[in-house]
């Protein structure tokens, strides 16, 4: 096991316990001991090409969505492709910076190593926060595993798309892990990078876990586009009633890690509703899906501020396909929604 774990880049005691989240019958193997140390190990290689990156500057192209890309989105991108062209189970794989869903080329060497009795699907924002990355904030890597190698469209995501990772890319290398597969209970948990040039992926907490809003002495909220406040008066009074209760604001602009400060502290609630001027800007495939599957495995929810919505609930149809998001504590996300949709949603609940 030890040598194993060390060959992935995980710790032996973080190989131990992906293994023991996951189903006793052996049928997803080549996800605990291939997919996710692969894509673990290719956010440490984005860490590492981000702290040589001395400069953030546009890298002169842009991306199929039209959105100029800066020389760390390439950086990033290229760590997390070549991370997957190792991993024989990923069949076919998209990114925001390349939102086509291709057929993975994997080298011979990984070919052999491939049962070929697993086949997963990939979907990827490699570096979410560039607007704030230049300030050298913390940003983050989004990751989604779907279950099968066609694609991860026209899905039933609730169903389909089975672990997710958020790397958090700060002061200390970290990343959230959720898994759900049938078989076993769906679960969250924490790991690290380790120190030195060989770091290995350590567990932090063995269990993330969003906890009841009674129960917390500090509440928590991040309101994303705060823009929209002004043109939303349900919206504003929401945020004015966060400040009345004194919650205490955590938001620094980049959604990782705002979503990922509620799931340390184990309270929270993070918005970014739409309104007609204040256009959707996350992508449903590359953000959305994988951040919601990580707040349900937490014990949280995740859902569409335009109609209250599960984000799971609804297949995606294009790469492109955009949202709004709340998510959280369960308990603030359902006062939140009831305050921004009144009662036709709490008519709509009943129901």
């Amino acid at each position: 096991m030890g040598s194993v774990a060390r060959g992935n880049g995980l710790s032996p005691h973080l190989a131990q316990h992906i293994e023991s989240v996951l189903p006793k019958d052996n049928t997803r193997h080549s996800l605990g001991t291939s997919v996710i140390p692969s894509l673990l190990r290719s956010i440490s290689d984005v860490a590492k090409g981000l702290r040589a990156a001395q400069d953030v500057t546009h890298a002169g192209t842009a991306n199929t969505f039209g959105d100029e890309q800066l020389n760390v989105d390439v950086i990033a991108e290229n760590h997390i492709r070549e991370a997957l062209a190792l991993c024989p189970a990923v069949k076919v794989a998209s990114s925001e910076e390349d939102p086509v869903e291709r057929a993975v080329t994997h080298s011979a060497s990984a070919l052999s190593d491939n049962p070929g009795t697993e086949h997963y699907t990939v979907a990827f924002d490699p570096l979410d926060g560039s607007s704030i990355i230049a300030p050298n904030w913390t940003v983050g890597t989004i990751i989604g595993i779907w279950d099968g190698g066609e694609s991860a469209l026209s899905q039933r995501p609730a169903e389909k798309q089975i672990a997710a990772i958020l790397g958090v890319f700060g002061p200390r290398t970290t990343a959230v892990v959720a898994v759900r597969v049938p078989g076993a209970p769906a679960t969250c948990f924490e790991v690290g990078l380790g120190e030195g040039e060989i770091g290995l992926w350590e567990v932090v907490r063995p269990m993330v876990q969003l906890g009841e809003a009674a129960a917390q002495k500090t509440r928590y909220f991040a309101p994303a586009n705060l823009r929209a406040a002004a043109e939303d008066e349900r919206y504003m009074n929401l945020v004015n009633h966060y400040m009345r209760n004194k919650y205490t604001l955590r938001y620094s602009g980049g959604l990782v890690p705002d979503v990922v400060h509620a799931l340390v502290k184990g309270h929270g609630i993070y918005l970014s509703p739409v309104t007609g001027a204040s256009k959707a800007k996350l992508r449903r495939l590359y953000e959305l899906c994988p951040l919601a599957l990580i707040v349900e495995c937490a014990g949280g929810r995740a859902v569409d501020p335009a109609d209250g919505t599960d984000i799971l609930a609804r297949e995606i149809k294009n790469c492109d396909e955009r949202g709004g998001l709340i998510c959280g504590t369960r308990e603030e996300v359902d006062a939140a929604i009831s305050s921004l949709l009144g009662k036709l949603w709490c008519q709509h609940r009943l129901q």
